[in-house]
């Protein structure tokens, strides 16, 4: 990987506005979707809970809501190994790992859809070349229209990405949703995660988005969670947490306190090896972290890491620190990305409560 291309190169591409016909959306393929067979996005729930020094304490059976009140509609990050410079929209194991490593858990309170999108793919953005299709962009806002018209019915929405399905999201929010009271009204927040959302500096507000704040409370709609995580102190040459925009900073909202300060996150992790032969695969090994595999779907260990938003030498970013015994992770690819790799879920348990208690208050507000 070539980590220092990545983000400003994403930023071009979702930037443009002018494309050539060869840009036109296709068909939205649907990764996960309600009631669509085979799909990542709904594995079941059953947990084995671990201590942050991973002795088994015991299991854990959550219930899956009947009838979500919400409906997740989450972008994946860059995992295609395909070797063309764009992704086609063939379901490869890499899409099937990573919609269960990043968006399944929260079938447990909304719906899943989930679109394939062609996006730019590990070879490109390792090439050096300069990212200048809309074609990515192009296929998720045309999904978001497709979720929207035949399948959203009014419902309360929650948009949920990582790095590169982070930056497609921003696009999105500033092109369909931000300045679309109508839409907005339906947004319950958005989970972006490791894109760099950008605010006006201690405003929470403004930059990326006018009318859609950081959210300070797990009972706010309409708002962002956003965050990049690290270990250690970021690099000056950092991937992520910095900006060069005058005014405007990255906004970090910590989910185990949205309101400020510290807190302790409760990571949670699918106990199936992400695919085996694959690029992401390779850099979760270096991570040199201990992935536990019971025989339940999934593995936590609650409040194994303190978190809070630092802004050290420029770089807002999440801050954590392993407790009580827990695992140390080793930055990957290398100290520039920090623990990119974990962003969705670090902190999984806690970002699904805060869509529990969202859907709750949607429902209020609803009424």
């Amino acid at each position: 990987m070539k980590p220092r291309l990545l983000v400003p190169a994403l930023l071009a591409a979702v930037s443009l506005t002018t494309v050539a016909a060869a840009s036109a959306s296709a068909k939205t393929v649907w990764l996960c979707r309600p009631g669509q067979s085979p799909d990542p996005c709904t594995p079941g729930l059953s947990t084995t809970v671990y201590s942050p020094t991973l002795k088994p304490l015991r299991v854990e059976h959550p219930k899956t809501v009947r009838r979500p009140a919400l409906d997740c509609f989450y972008v994946y990050p860059t995992v295609s190994d395909q070797r063309t410079p764009l992704a086609n929209l063939q379901i490869d194991p890499e899409e099937r790992s990573i919609a269960l490593y990043q968006a399944a858990r929260y079938s447990q309170y909304c719906s899943i859809y989930a679109p394939m999108y062609r996006q730019f793919t590990l070879a490109d953005l390792n090439a050096k070349r300069p990212l200048r299709s809309a074609i990515p962009l192009n296929d998720v806002r045309a999904a978001f229209r497709t979720y929207l018209t035949k399948y959203n019915h009014g419902r309360g929405f929650v948009l949920i990405g990582h790095s590169q399905g982070s930056f497609m999201l921003r696009g999105l929010i500033t092109k369909d949703v931000d300045g679309k009271a109508s839409v907005r009204r339906r947004l319950v927040s958005a989970i972006i995660l490791g894109g760099d959302v950008l605010v006006k500096r201690g405003r929470g507000i403004g930059g990326d988005f006018k009318h859609i704040p950081a959210c300070r409370s797990a009972t706010q709609l309409g708002c962002v969670i956003a965050f990049s995580t690290f270990d250690q102190t970021p690099p000056a040459n950092s991937v992520f947490g910095r900006t060069t925009v005058a005014g405007e900073e990255v906004l970090c909202t910590n989910p185990a306190s949205l309101r400020a300060g510290g807190g302790l996150l409760d990571p949670i992790f699918p106990s199936q090896p992400f695919a085996r032969g694959t690029t992401i695969a390779t850099a979760i090994t270096l991570l040199h972290l201990i992935q536990p595999t019971p025989r339940t779907v999934w593995s936590s260990e609650p409040n194994a890491y303190r978190a809070r938003c630092s802004n050290v030498g420029g770089a807002s970013v999440l801050q954590v620190s392993a407790v009580r015994g827990a695992q140390v992770a080793t930055p990957s690819p290398d100290p520039t990305w920090g623990l990119h790799l974990l962003d969705a879920n670090i902190a999984l348990g806690n970002l699904v409560e805060i869509v529990r208690r969202e859907a709750a208050a949607f429902t209020r507000s609803a009424r």
